[in-house]
């Protein structure tokens, strides 16, 4: 497979594999023979099939089986759900094991349903419960803690049943979007519920430890409140909890509480799913989309997958037991918006939404049929029973391919796999193959991408890039141009007909995001995962439109996001990257200047001089660098790392004083006397010189401005309004695929 310049960043930043010393000593040929080798379980033939399968670009698993696979860590899952019992012991229990899972490299989904509301009481103690909502900040605080791998954070979705008497609070309980950081949460919708917001109908609310009804509130109300909520930030998004267990291909043995942080995935208690993707931009054979490349894919992926079961170490005996049992695997896609590209078919089209419809189905039926021969041949998944393909819950309503006949041989011969497709977010796999992530829309045309010191460096669609080229009317200053909101629409030289094929997110109105939802979650297992984006002006109703819209077109949940409503939220506006402010502090590090001045100080310490060099800008200081003589290895780096965090400190506005709080008085094995002052650690040394600095005459600073006042370039405001901001790499980054992703680096909140 050729790689971008892009997809390498991100393979050696997340991907290959490093020796002790943080050497890379993988590249892209060792990774998936590393992968294809340990999947395979070292059998030469398959082990060839793999290796194909992966370098032709068709597809790719989920990250943790691209790192772990053939590591010591092993564990090849992205996704779990945690029971959650009303019990002290079951709280932390499922505690210690999301720490667990977290460090592996996975995320949980929780139910917190179960919990009784607070003030209830409790006999065992004769006190009362503090409630779930205390215990959700319990759980976030863990996650915070835990270090999740080294390669990706640690991610949670929390789910409330809408019968729950904490609803309420629950709803609300992100509002401050400085809590609970580390959860999405959703609320759990029932059919009776939406029933009852339809009719304006009041609604019991149940005590879940005793059965009982507490109160009655108006549905409506209730809605409304999610309404508002996630209109003002972006959550809670909904689950429709009953549609979920109506396709529960295993009802008698539990029913779906939850499902992993981005929605795709409702599993039992402790269950894991493994996921991979198609990518679909690349089967385009003679300008025509080939359904032999794509039937082709779909039978080795769903093998490969399999066999991912095979060789995973799961984090608990638990997880391993219920896995095994039902050997769920989720065969999705990406590279769908372009695909459409490709074929010159609009995103927002009846036409495009019947061949969404079409290719879902041709996966979803060919994942079955792979899978029901693997049942032939190592046996079906141990909870299998017919039933649920007896009473034609699989019994999908086109019959474009024979679906009566697949059902009878399941019936007959079992089947491997108890699901075998979910659309699933991915975000880096999806830029390793250099290609649109799952089934969403491009975000932008073209990206602008923040390099050091302030250069901007512009991504642009290679499809679209081509089209331009074909047209006649690609220039660098078009693509600038462009770069400014991401979208054409608004360009008069751009002609029609490209218009209405390279439309980006917000280009579609929200009601053609949810049929692209709609259509592919007709033939999909699992769930979807998928944003639905509106514009900064987008009102409350238009929020509700997509919430029933998405219940009436069978949807199993909808996650929503109105452009720039995050309040903690780094923004970007047009070219220039602004900020926002939270509790008083700038959260976006301003870009460094061309010209700063500076002092460097020189400190005795106890593993030798240091020089410290402090330099500002025209609003203060900006910037530090530390040295010590020859010292290296960890030593070095560690000196670093406190230089880079105290000027990304420094450029975001924190005070001076504030960061010199923080670092004196650490204490190393070795402190020094400076000058009549105890120098107690390297971060000490550099907390006095802060204060040094803060003491000293900076008459030079004045003229900074004057040095630096022909160094910026112009702004133009962006008819999106605020875009977000990597807190990795500082380029735009976008809500696709119910998550934050950077096209640049790889960065994903999830």
């Amino acid at each position: 497979m050729q790689l971008t310049e892009n997809a390498l960043t991100v393979l050696k930043k997340r991907y290959f594999k490093r020796d002790e010393n943080g050497k890379l000593i993988e590249d892209w040929p060792k990774m998936i023979d590393r992968v294809a080798t340990n999947i395979s379980g070292n059998d030469p033939a398959k082990k060839e099939r793999y290796y194909k399968l992966l370098d032709s670009g068709y597809f790719l698993p989920n990250s943790p089986t691209l790192m772990n696979a053939g590591n010591d860590l092993q564990q090849l899952s992205a996704c779990f759900v945690l029971p959650l019992e009303d019990s002290m012991e079951s709280i932390f229990e499922s505690v210690k094991n999301a720490a667990l899972i977290h460090k592996s490299g996975g995320g949980t989904g929780f139910s917190f349903s179960k919990l009784r509301q607070s003030n209830a009481r409790v006999r065992s103690t004769n006190g009362v419960s503090s409630g779930p909502i205390s215990f959700l900040k319990v759980f976030n605080a863990a996650t915070d803690a835990v270090k999740q791998g080294g390669t990706r954070r640690g991610a949670n979705m929390a789910i409330l049943n809408v019968d729950h008497p904490e609803i309420l609070e629950f709803i609300t309980c992100k509002e401050n979007t400085s809590q609970l950081t580390n959860f999405n949460i959703s609320v759990g919708i029932t059919d009776k519920f939406m029933k009852a917001v339809n009719e304006n109908e009041d609604f019991e609310l149940i005590a879940p430890h005793t059965g009982e009804v507490t109160e009655k509130v108006n549905a409506r109300d209730v809605f409304n409140l999610i309404v508002k909520m996630a209109h003002q930030n972006g959550e809670p998004g909904i689950i429709f909890i009953d549609r979920i267990n109506k396709y529960n291909p295993t009802p008698h043995i539990g029913r779906i509480e939850s499902s992993n942080p981005c929605g795709e995935q409702p599993l039992l208690p402790n269950e894991a799913c493994n996921l991979g993707s198609l990518n679909l931009a690349e089967m385009i054979e003679n300008g025509k989309f080939s359904w032999e490349i794509l039937k082709n894919s779909v039978r080795e992926s769903v093998e490969f997958l399999d066999d991912v079961i095979n060789r995973s170490q799961f984090p608990l005996p638990a997880i391993d037991a219920m896995v095994k049992a039902n050997r769920k695997i989720g065969l999705g896609v990406m590279g769908w918006a372009d695909l459409l590209f490709r074929l010159q078919i609009p995103y927002n089209s009846n036409a495009a939404l019947q061949l969404a419809e079409d290719i879902m189905e041709f996966i979803d039926f060919h994942s079955k049929q792979k899978s029901i021969e693997l049942s032939k041949k190592f046996g079906s998944f141990p909870n299998f029973t017919g039933s649920i393909y007896e009473n034609g819950k699989l019994l999908r309503k086109k019959n474009k391919l024979n679906w009566e006949a697949l059902i009878a041989e399941i019936a007959k011969n079992g089947i491997r796999n108890a699901t075998t497709t979910t659309i699933a977010p991915t975000g880096t796999i999806s830029m390793i193959c250099n290609t649109s992530g799952g089934i969403e829309p491009q975000f932008s045309l073209v990206y602008v991408k923040n390099v050091m010191d302030g250069e901007k460096l512009l991504f642009v669609n290679p499809i679209f890039e081509q089209a331009m080229k074909d047209t006649g009317i690609y220039s660098k200053e078009l693509m600038e141009k462009v770069s400014e909101t991401g979208s054409i629409v608004h360009l008069p030289e751009i002609p029609k007909n490209l218009k209405k094929i390279f439309v980006t997110s917000h280009d579609i109105s929200p009601q053609w995001h949810i049929k692209m939802q709609a259509a592919f979650q007709k033939y999909t297992d699992n769930a979807v995962s998928k944003t639905i984006n509106f514009n900064r002006e987008a009102k409350k109703e238009d929020i509700q439109m997509a919430y029933e819209m998405a219940y009436e077109l069978g949807c199993k949940g909808v996650t929503v996001y109105r452009d720039g409503s995050r309040e903690n939220q780094v923004l970007n506006l047009g070219k220039e990257i602004k900020e926002t402010k939270t509790n008083g502090h700038r959260i976006a590090p301003r870009e460094r200047p061309e010209v700063t001045t500076g002092i460097t100080q020189k400190l005795e310490t106890g593993c030798g001089n240091m020089y410290v060099t402090i330099n500002s800008d025209e609003k203060g200081a900006c910037e530090i660098f530390t040295q010590m003589g020859k010292v290296g290895g960890c030593a070095s780096a560690q000196l670093e790392a406190i230089a880079r965090l105290t000027s990304l400190c420094l450029r975001s506005n924190v005070k001076v004083s504030s960061i010199a709080r923080q670092l004196k008085g650490i204490r190393c094995p070795s402190p020094m006397w400076n000058n009549g002052t105890m120098i107690t650690s390297c971060a000490d040394s550099v907390a006095k010189s802060l204060e040094k600095f803060l003491q000293l005459d900076q008459k030079a600073i004045s003229n900074i401005k004057e040095l630096n006042k022909n160094t910026t370039g112009s702004v133009t405001k962006s008819s999106q309004g605020l875009i977000a901001i990597c807190p990795d790499c500082g380029s735009s980054i976008e809500h696709s695929e119910g998550c934050l992703i950077c096209n640049s680096c790889g960065w994903s909140k999830c």
